[in-house]
């Protein structure tokens, strides 16, 4: 489960830092679901690992994250 945290964790790095380079570089629109999607699941994988090291403050902050996501995916798809 450890191992699974740690790759959930450095997926959510990675989507999350990937979604605002593809937006920042005019490859994606920052209204797109796939920058939303990218955002969500981010947001998500940071959370689990932030939560298992029990690391509060990128927890909070992802779960922030996490929210405004869904939302924007939600208004984008309905």
């Amino acid at each position: 489960m450890k191992k699974f945290l740690e790759i959930l964790g450095w997926y959510g790095t990675v989507a999350i830092v990937g979604a605002y380079a593809l937006v920042s570089f005019s490859v994606i629109q920052s209204d797109s679901t796939f920058y939303q999607f990218l955002n969500l699941t981010g947001a998500i994988g940071i959370v689990a690992i932030s939560l298992a090291k029990k690391a509060y403050q990128p927890a909070i902050l992802n779960i922030i994250w996490t929210i405004i996501a869904a939302i924007a995916l939600i208004k984008l798809l309905f």
